[in-house]
C-alpha cells in the first residue's frame, strides 16, 4: 500500500479510478488496485467503454450473443455496459458495505444522446438503474439545464446520481440546488434518505487547457505569470461553494432527516502539460469529503511521487478569488471560458457517444454477417 494514498485517504480523500473495462475485471487488476492502492469508486464514461469493446475479446461472445438475437444497438450498448457495471459493483460491494454505503460506487452513464431532453433523460435513468440493480450503483447525467431537473427528478425517485460535466461555480450551485430539491422529493415520498448518494463531478485539467491557451495568445508576463493557476482556484472555490450549502437551513433539516452530503468529485485530473508536475489536481485539491477519480497513470503517479501535505483547499480561497480576478484583469472573461468548457464538454461527450454507437453496430453487423 503506498504511504501516500494512505495519507490521501486520511485527509478524506476518496481515491476514485477512471477507468473501466471487461480486462481490468475479469484478470482482477481492479480487485488488486482496491486491495493494494485504495481505490475505493470507479467511474466510466462512452469514451472509456468504446476503447475498452474496440481493443477486448473479452465482448466478443456477447456481441455474438446479441447479434443473433437481432438486438438494436441502444439495447446492446446498455446490456453490454451494464455487464460490467453490475461486475464491478460485485467487486466494490464490500468497500461499499465497510463504507456504510458512503464508497464503493461504480458509474454508468446515460445515453450521450439524450442530455437535452429532460424525460429521456430520466426514463433511461431509470432503464441503468432497473438493469444493473446494484445498490451501490451510481447513474451519471451531465449538468446541462435540461438535466438539472432530470437529477432532481431521479434522486426523488431513489436513484442514486453522480452529476457530471460541471464546470462553472454558477453551474454547480444550480447541481447543488438540483439535488437539494430531489432529496426534498425523495423525503415528501418516504424514501430511505440514507439509502441516496450523489456526487457531482466538477471537471479540473480542462480549465487549465483553455485558460493557459487563452494567456498564451495574449502574452504578457502578467498572463503567463497565471499559466496553470485556473483550474486548481476554480476547483477550490467550488468546495467554498459546497461548504456554504451545507451550511444552509435546508441542508440542515434534510441532513437530520438522514441525507447524505452530495461529495465534490474532482474529474479530469489528468495533467495535460508536460510542464506541469503529473500530480498537481491530487496534491493541490485535498480536503476532507471529496471524491478524486484518476486515470491510473496518474493514480501510479501519485502512489509513486506525490506530495500529499495535508488539506490544500482551506484557507486557499482568497487567493484562488484573486486569480479569477487577476484573469479578468489581463482579459481572460471567467463566464466565456466555462461557457465554451460546457458546450465542448457536452459535444465531445456526444460525440464520443455516438462514436460508442458505431463501433458496437459495426461489430453487430459483422457477427450477423458471419453467423
Amino acid at each position: 500500500m503506498s504511504e501516500n494514498l494512505d495519507r490521501l485517504a486520511a485527509e478524506g480523500v476518496a481515491v476514485w479510478l477512471d477507468d473501466l473495462s471487461r480486462e481490468r475485471l475479469a484478470s482482477g487488476r481492479l480487485t488488486d488496485l482496491v486491495e493494494e492502492q485504495r481505490v475505493v469508486g470507479i467511474t466510466s464514461n462512452p469514451t472509456i467503454f468504446t476503447k475498452a469493446i474496440r481493443s477486448g475479446a473479452l465482448y466478443d461472445e456477447q456481441v455474438k450473443g446479441l447479434a443473433r438475437r437481432g438486438v438494436r444497438v441502444e439495447e446492446a450498448v446498455r446490456l453490454l455496459t451494464a455487464f460490467d457495471v453490475r461486475w464491478a459493483c460485485d467487486v466494490l460491494r464490500p468497500v461499499y458495505e465497510a463504507s456504510d454505503g458512503v464508497d464503493g460506487r461504480v458509474s454508468l452513464e446515460v445515453d450521450p444522446r439524450v442530455a437535452h431532453d429532460t424525460a429521456a433523460t430520466v426514463a433511461e435513468a431509470r432503464a441503468l438503474w432497473w438493469l444493473v440493480d446494484r445498490p451501490n450503483m451510481f447513474v451519471k447525467i451531465p449538468a446541462t439545464q435540461k438535466g438539472l431537473e432530470a437529477i432532481s427528478t431521479a434522486l426523488g425517485e431513489g436513484i442514486s446520481i453522480n452529476v457530471t460535466l460541471i464546470f462553472s461555480l454558477d453551474r454547480y450551485d444550480q447541481v447543488l440546488r438540483a439535488f437539494l430539491d430531489g432529496m426534498g422529493r425523495a423525503h415528501a415520498a418516504g424514501h430511505d434518505l440514507t439509502s441516496i448518494a450523489s456526487v457531482a463531478s466538477f471537471f479540473v485539467s480542462r480549465v487549465d487547457t483553455e485558460v493557459d491557451s487563452r494567456l498564451d495568445k495574449i502574452g504578457t508576463p502578467e498572463a503567463r505569470d497565471l499559466r496553470g493557476r485556473a483550474a486548481i482556484a476554480n476547483a477550490r472555490l467550488a468546495y467554498r461553494h459546497f461548504e456554504q450549502a451545507c451550511a444552509g437551513d435546508r441542508w440542515r433539516a434534510l441532513a437530520a432527516a438522514g441525507m447524505r452530503p452530495q461529495r465534490p468529485l474532482w474529474a479530469s485530473t489528468g495533467v495535460k502539460d508536460p510542464a506541469y508536475r503529473d500530480t498537481r489536481y491530487v496534491d493541490e485539491l485535498v480536503a476532507p469529503g471529496v471524491v478524486n477519480t484518476m486515470p491510473e497513470q496518474t493514480l501510479r503517479a501519485v502512489a509513486d511521487h506525490g506530495r500529499i501535505q495535508g488539506d490544500t483547499i482551506h484557507g486557499a480561497y482568497g487567493d484562488a478569488q484573486q486569480v479569477l480576478d487577476d484573469l479578468e484583469a489581463v482579459g481572460v472573461s471567467y463566464e466565456d471560458v466555462v461557457r465554451v468548457l460546457e458546450d465542448r464538454g457536452i459535444r465531445t461527450f456526444t460525440a464520443s457517444g455516438n462514436e460508442l454507437f458505431e463501433q458496437l453496430d459495426g461489430e453487430l453487423h459483422a457477427k450477423r454477417a458471419a453467423a
